[in-house]
């Protein structure tokens, strides 16, 4: 939603500030820097027509925003990004244990892919998910749910 830009935009600015502090480079161009991508990004909306984009509240403040497209046989997370006073509370886990509950409900796998260096990528993997292959500049992942195992019979086999 239109209304919606300036807290995405002041969301995907904290996303990028630990790569930019880095980079060294001044204020003006970083803003310059963080235009451009922001606009690049926004194509999410046309990659996945179907997806759920939602804001996140707590309290009733704009805390981050997840992007979920689900298909027949996956749920893929295409966007999870929560603002830094709201990292590390436990919110993102939350958010994706009920994504993880619900591939396991209809038997899909979740996926995502998350840029390498990122320090998410641990964050993803305790919580369970797998690299399945790495690009250049992104690991993908996928949470498949466990298979249940039968029980053991105590008498032996019939």
């Amino acid at each position: 939603m239109p209304q919606d830009e300036t807290f995405l935009f002041e969301l995907y600015a904290t996303t990028r500030q630990e790569e930019l502090e880095v980079w060294g480079w001044p204020m003006d161009m970083r803003k310059s820097f963080l235009e451009i991508q922001f606009r690049a990004s926004r194509g999410y909306d046309r990659a996945f027509p179907g997806a759920d984009f939602q804001i996140i509240l707590v309290d009733g403040a704009n805390a981050g925003r997840m992007v979920i497209d689900r298909t027949q046989k996956d749920l893929l997370v295409v966007d999870l990004a929560l603002l830094p006073q709201y990292r590390n509370a436990g919110i993102g886990t939350a958010l994706v244990q009920e994504v993880c509950s619900e591939a396991a409900t209809f038997q899909k796998t979740v996926r995502l892919q998350v840029s390498k260096g990122n320090r998410a990528r641990r964050w993803y993997e305790r919580l369970g998910f797998i690299p399945t292959f790495e690009t250049e500049i992104h690991v993908h992942m996928e949470w498949r749910a466990p298979v249940p195992t039968l029980p053991l019979s105590s008498g032996g086999i019939p």
